[in-house]
C-alpha cells in the first residue's frame, strides 16, 4: 500500500523547501548586515509562513487518511523508532517556524508575508527575548537536521540494505 499523492506532494514539496531553507538559513546568517541581508531574512520568513501553512495542511490531511502499515517482518525497536521519528519530525516543522515567528516578533521585526500580509506579532518587543529565541531557533534548526538526516538514513536503509519497499511507498510513480 502507498500513500496518497496529496501526501507524497506534500511530503516532497515540505522536504525540498525545508532543504533549501536550511542551506538558505546557514547562508545568509553569515552574510554582513546590508539591505541585500535583510531582504534575504525576508524570503526566509515568506519561505517559513509558507513551510508552517503547508504543514498545516499536512497535519489535517494526516489526521483524515491512515498512513499505509508498516512492513510485517519489521522489529519492534524499529517500528517505535519510525512512529517517534515521524511525530519528533512533525513537532519540529510546527515549532521551527513558530520560533522564528517569535524571535522576529520579540525582535521588533514584523512578518509581512511575501510583502503583502502582515502577520499579527507574537510577542511583544523585548531584546532579551528575542536574542533567547533567536538562540532556540538556531539550536532546534540544528537538532531538526540531525532528525531529518536519521529520517533520510532510515529510509535509505531500507531502500539499499532491507529492500522491503518502504521507501516506494513515498516515492512519486514513475509514467512507466
Amino acid at each position: 500500500m502507498r500513500y496518497t499523492r496529496t501526501a507524497i506532494s506534500l511530503h516532497w514539496l515540505i522536504a525540498l523547501m525545508l532543504f533549501g531553507m536550511f542551506g538558505f538559513g546557514l547562508y545568509m546568517v553569515e552574510l554582513p548586515l546590508s539591505p541585500q541581508k535583510l531582504k534575504l531574512y525576508s524570503y526566509h520568513k515568506w519561505a517559513g509562513v509558507t513551510v508552517f501553512l503547508l504543514v498545516l495542511v499536512r497535519l489535517a490531511w494526516r489526521a483524515t487518511h491512515t498512513p499505509p502499515e508498516l512492513p510485517a517482518g519489521m522489529p519492534a525497536w524499529q517500528v517505535t523508532a519510525a512512529k517517534a521519528g515521524h511525530h519528533l519530525l512533525y513537532l519540529l516543522m510546527v515549532i521551527v517556524p513558530l520560533s522564528g515567528w517569535l524571535m522576529s516578533s520579540a525582535k521588533g521585526f514584523q512578518t509581512v508575508w511575501f510583502g503583502v500580509l502582515p502577520l499579527p506579532d507574537l510577542l511583544p518587543k523585548d531584546e532579551a527575548l528575542g536574542n533567547a529565541l533567536l538562540l532556540a531557533h538556531r539550536l532546534l534548526n540544528w537538532f531538526f537536521m540531525l532528525v531529518v538526516a536519521g529520517h533520510v538514513g532510515a529510509a535509505l536503509k531500507h531502500h539499499w540494505v532491507d529492500r522491503d519497499g518502504l521507501m516506494q511507498r513515498m516515492l512519486p510513480r514513475s509514467r512507466t
